[in-house]
């Protein structure tokens, strides 16, 4: 039990650290922002509480060195500098070695743990510029401030002639949608009948219950325009001040009479009878089923805003009433993916039956299984999406310490990053990304003089940025340096023997040789880049996500890479075909049509593998021909046209047969170096169906064709 609680104590503390690391890059361009004070101190004090409570005393007393410093920070006594940010960071690498240590039985550099200890201490000494202000000119201490939710009563009567301004108040509605958790209740005891009726007057008024953490004047801001016109009425009926211990509200007389839809002498008459009050109220006609909706909504509203903030802050000792999440290990989740993957096969082969046997019961289960099979395959896949901001988060820190470390100012901005992605995508994402941005500081943004020469800011960008496309994530990497070099891409490439001399390439098809084993145009080997190595496996490492990297650059205004990857590994929508005997299926993402290739259009080619698409000439490949697959293909085959690294390659085949599930296997080691294969799936009937590596295939036979026109011209 011990072993699990230092377990989960490891756990937390990891995020707490992220989260730590976050806030001190934040808080270093924003060093007055109380909100990022209180969440440094609050997950140092955390870190010691916990870290002390599960026998992590070394981290406790580490930790609370530095808590120290920044409860001084917080009452305004210290001010957050550069040098500080430095040090904390630091620290908190520090306090990460600590919990590895502990983890894998490593030892810890006591010497250095010291020298922290040492730095943070000097900030406490008085009289010494580390200290801050003198006594006498320090600042009042901060007041921690508190995102509490507050509960706003509006009442809301647009003008009779509010149309005619060309103002429609569900606008208005809509605004208040987006400042919090919000209720409209409508007033239409105004409208007229039928007859009466001008439909260029607005009869109708709102009661609305708003939930947030927006101030009376924000609220005010929305009906800016048309307030002196309508009668607009906001109160602040909860702001957490005169709590109840249980988390209760006004009754709903007492809150019927302080709205002012009922006086309290005509309330204390109906006090004594036997249905509930708002019935009681509402039968005799004194308040309207809109007035009495809208009482209860506040009441209600008001009553979970107060038992949440209870739940979130629970008294010493006291527990949570209720667990609204749960802190799952990720081999389990990856246990149940195989789980979830098994049983997308059997319902293959289920539904496979069912349709041999023509039985109308058993297809009928069939139908039903491949709808809770597909369901439960797509929430398990969605339980391991994980946001594709807690990888962008841990690349400040990377460019902050390569930006000093090289003399430049840089400065990283990203979008997106709320876009999810999968967990295994995200892990195997990390390292080329680093590659990315690492190449980007080093050979990419200047230094201050030679930007500052050049009419360009001191500081660089780095942007990254990420969207859904599809089924697909694009993810872009930008920077404002001084941008690739064609011509000495050029002179590098004939140098290693990638082209020749004579080789006439656009600058795109240059860029493209960065990604060349070895490639380098750095003239010193520096302790960041020079080798060689990096873009080359970064390229691996994309296509090995079966995603596609591509490259556009500008003299003196920077580069972009595109990289587009899958959402998922383990389940995949593909397209499944046939040539001969054997099954391939391809990704169903890079599918964009399938058309006819009959022996007419072969010999109309003259030998070419082209096809005609609608006037449009698109290259394919023959598949039969590629893996060696014996016998003739039928009178009419089918061309499956893909888009790959921004071209249509066709790819032929004897049948398509339709959209596939299909579960992901590794190949066994015998046949991991197979070209053009990137893993296999199970078919219903049992067999296996090989998954196309469609990017290795086009690189392969522009590889071949290459070897052919060398031959043809020797």
């Amino acid at each position: 039990m011990q072993d699990q609680q230092r377990a989960a104590f490891r756990e937390e503390a990891y995020e707490l650290l992220g989260e730590l690391e976050s806030s001190l890059l934040e808080l270093e361009e924003q060093p007055e922002n109380e909100d990022l004070i209180g969440r440094v101190f609050r997950a140092m004090h955390t870190i010691k509480g916990s870290g002390a409570m599960f026998g992590f005393t070394e981290v406790s007393r580490f930790t609370h060195e530095v808590e120290t410093v920044y409860d001084q920070v917080r009452n305004g006594v210290l001010a957050v500098t550069p040098q500080l940010v430095s040090l904390s960071l630091a620290a908190r690498d520090q306090i990460k070695e600590m919990l590895d240590a502990d983890l894998d039985g490593g030892s810890v550099d006591q010497a250095r743990v010291q020298e922290l200890i040492t730095g943070f201490r000097a900030y406490l000494q008085d009289d010494t510029p580390a200290a801050g202000a003198a006594p006498e000119s320090a600042p009042a201490p901060r007041q921690d401030k508190t995102s509490e939710a507050r509960v706003y009563r509006i009442h809301f009567q647009p003008g009779a002639d509010i149309f005619l301004t060309g103002t429609n108040p569900l606008g208005l509605l809509n605004e208040l949608r987006e400042l919090g958790d919000c209720h409209i209740i409508a007033r239409t005891e105004q409208l007229p009948c039928l007859e009466e009726l001008n439909p260029e007057q607005c009869y109708v008024g709102w009661d609305i219950i708003l939930t947030t953490e927006q101030s009376i004047e924000e609220i005010r801001d929305v009906f800016i325009f048309v307030e002196d016109d309508s009668t607009l009425a906001i109160t602040l009926v909860e702001d957490g001040s005169e709590e109840d211990d249980n988390g209760t509200y006004k009754r709903l007389g007492e809150l019927l009479v302080e709205r002012g839809d009922l006086d309290g002498a005509t309330l204390q008459t109906f006090l004594d009878g036997r249905k509930k009050i708002g019935e009681l109220l509402m039968d005799a006609g004194l308040v309207k089923p809109a007035q009495l909706e809208a009482a209860l909504r506040e009441q209600e509203q008001v009553r979970q805003v107060r038992q949440k903030r209870q739940k979130s802050s629970p008294s010493p000792g006291a527990a949570a009433d209720a667990v609204t999440s749960l802190r799952v290990p990720a081999d389990k989740l990856d246990k149940l993916v195989d789980l979830v993957g098994e049983l997308v096969t059997v319902q293959s082969r289920l539904s496979q039956t069912a349709a041999l046997r023509q039985d109308a019961e058993l297809t009928a289960i069939a139908e039903e299984v491949e709808r809770l099979t597909e369901e439960l395959r797509d929430n398990t896949l969605n339980i391991r999406m994980l946001p594709i901001g807690s990888t962008f988060s841990k690349f400040k820190r990377l460019v902050r310490d390569l930006s000093q470390d090289l003399g430049k100012q840089v400065e990283m901005t990203t979008s997106g990053a709320d876009t999810e992605l999968d967990k295994t995508v995200l892990e195997k994402l990390n390292d080329p990304l680093v590659h990315i941005i690492r190449n980007s500081i080093d050979h990419g943004i200047e230094t201050p003089e030679v930007r500052r020469a050049a009419d360009k800011p001191e500081t660089g960008t780095v942007h990254l940025s990420a969207e859904h496309s599809g089924d697909s994530v694009l993810l872009t990497i930008r920077d404002d340096g001084k941008g690739l070099d064609a011509a000495a891409i050029r002179t590098k490439a004939i140098e290693k023997g990638l082209i020749s001399e004579s080789d006439t390439l656009s600058d795109s098809e240059l860029y493209q040789l960065i990604f060349a084993p070895g490639f380098s145009t750095a003239q010193t080997i520096s302790s960041v880049s020079g080798r060689g190595v990096g873009m080359d496996v970064v390229k691996k490492a994309i296509e090995s996500l079966r995603g596609s990297i591509e490259i556009d650059s500008a003299p003196g205004l920077g580069t972009l890479l595109r990289i587009k990857i899958p959402l998922t590994l383990a389940i995949i929508e593909s397209l499944l075909v046939r040539i001969g005997d054997s099954h391939f299926v391809l990704p169903l993402a890079l599918v964009e049509e399938c058309v006819e290739l009959t022996a007419a259009d072969v010999a109309a080619a003259h030998g070419r593998h082209l096809a005609n698409v609608r006037g449009q000439l698109i290259p394919y490949i023959p598949l039969r021909q590629s893996f060696a697959i014996d016998g003739e293909p039928p009178a009419i085959q089918q061309v499956v046209v893909t888009q790959v690294d921004q071209q249509q390659i066709g790819f032929v085949v004897d049948h398509v047969i339709g959209e596939h599930q299909t579960v992901i296997k590794s190949l066994g080691r015998m046949y991991r170096d197979v070209s053009g294969i990137s893993g296999a799936t199970i078919l219903g009937d049992g067999s296996v169906a090989l998954i196309l590596d469609a990017y290795e295939l086009l690189h392969k036979s522009a590889s071949e064709e290459a070897r052919q026109c060398a031959v043809n011209q020797a």
